[in-house]
């Protein structure tokens, strides 16, 4: 054997003995599920169609509730899970408590599943799948979920309460927030387009409604505090586009130029800061906001998931197996 051909098969083994000994490292894949459980996609599109029609603002709930859990640990689920000795629930952090829905639903999917492909498609998976029909139930986009997360077994009570932006955020506080999840202003902004469909309760927009500021509409304010008193009804619910607030549409935005955002977080991102440009772009071209709120939803999707050998599969979602 020559030297060229001895050094060209040291290589080879060296390469194959690499890749033999390196775990591989899986990838979410919209396919991931066709083998094994090839129904799951509309086994839980079904599910989420049902729940919607019988609460149309579930479609808002949901697509929120996997954001929360995006945001807490990556996309694992972890949201979902109960209190216990061992775990430190997220259902019960600031953000989440007495706020955050669709938990039931999210188990009925589950569930739904399970019946057909026991211990196969995880919770994580289902949240992520539940939000891009529930906007496609009440007229938003569509798009390519990938899958094959895996579920977590731990949960964040204290990185839900610091990680997930609140309704009082100053701009530069939500850029960061999503910044560090990866994502751009630009994506922070077409998901907080998501506004343009759900309610918000009285006691997280009152400070906004009552302040008299110059970066709000006084007719809007006073609409709104005929069902927010300054002292009572904490929990009276308001729409967060009162335009339209059933329809995933770009009214959101054109609300936002009026001075007529209902939370904080809202209306800085239309006050003379740098999301100005995005906020008008959207108000203008419909067809572009919810183009780019799909390729945001893909990419909040996609972060930090358990893959692989990682996490489990839960056969109810919010207890460990």
């Amino acid at each position: 054997m020559d030297s060229i051909s001895f050094f060209r098969n040291a290589i080879v083994s060296i390469l194959v003995f690499v890749l033999l000994h390196t775990p591989c490292e899986a990838q979410l894949s919209p396919s991931f599920y066709s083998s094994t459980c090839p129904n799951a996609l509309r086994i839980i599109r079904t599910s989420i169609r049902q729940a919607v029609s019988r609460e149309r603002r579930m479609a808002a709930s949901l697509i929120r509730l996997h954001f929360h859990d995006c945001f807490v640990q990556g996309c694992d689920a972890s949201i979902l899970l109960d209190e216990t000795p061992s775990i430190e629930s997220e259902k019960t952090a600031f953000p989440n408590v007495n706020s955050v829905r669709g938990y039931e639903v999210i188990e009925a999917a589950k569930r739904e599943v399970e019946r057909k492909c026991l211990g196969v498609v995880s919770c994580a998976d289902i949240l992520a799948v539940a939000a891009r029909d529930a906007s496609a139930a009440v007229g938003g986009p569509s798009w390519t979920v990938n899958l094959g997360r895996r579920d977590s077994t731990t949960a964040s009570r204290s990185v839900a309460n610091t990680d997930l932006p609140g309704p009082f955020s100053d701009l530069g506080t939500l850029i960061s927030a999503f910044a560090n999840k990866g994502l751009s202003a630009r994506d922070m902004v077409a998901l907080s387009g998501a506004h343009t469909i759900g309610q918000a309760q009285c006691f997280l927009f009152r400070r906004r409604i009552y302040s008299n500021g110059t970066d709000i509409d006084a007719g809007f304010a006073s609409t709104r505090r005929r069902r927010c008193p300054t002292n009572s009804g904490d929990n009276n619910l308001a729409a967060l586009d009162l335009v339209t607030p059933n329809s995933f549409d770009n009214n959101y935005f054109k609300n936002l130029m009026q001075r007529k955002g209902l939370l904080q977080s809202d209306q800085v991102l239309f006050g003379g800061g740098s999301t100005d440009s995005i906020v008008s772009e959207y108000s203008r071209n419909p067809r572009t906001f919810l183009s780019d709120f799909g390729n945001a939803m893909i990419k909040m999707g996609d972060i930090e998931p358990l893959t692989g050998q990682n996490g489990i599969i839960r056969r109810i979602c919010s207890v460990i197996n």
